[in-house]
């Protein structure tokens, strides 16, 4: 007899796994309204953003999300990073700020 498997086989798992974390769309509820949300991986994202979240940068090269209300337009896309995305009922989108204001 041979030993048991204690892990599970490439065929025994769900083979949307990797494609519900990167690249799919999905909506949450957010705030009584519908968002659609998309993660970014690393390799995807070229340009800088700005998180809402935490007014900080997101440089290239960052896995992060995009969101956007699902009733909305193409503007109203916003780059989060993961964490903020994940706090956002915690932390609301600030205001963003000039460049020569205080952090206070």
């Amino acid at each position: 007899m041979s030993p048991r498997r204690n892990r599970p086989r490439a065929a025994d798992r769900p083979q949307d796994r990797r494609g519900s974390e990167y690249g799919l769309e999905r909506t949450e509820l957010w705030r009584g309204e519908e968002w659609v949300v998309r993660r970014i991986t690393g390799g995807a994202a070229a340009k800088h953003y700005r998180c809402p979240g935490c007014d900080q940068e997101i440089p290239p090269g960052v896995p992060h999300v995009v969101s956007w209300p699902q009733a909305g337009a193409v503007d109203d896309r916003r780059h989060w990073h993961g964490s903020c995305w994940n706090a956002r009922d915690r932390r609301g989108a600030r205001p963003a700020r000039s460049r020569n204001a205080p952090r206070y």
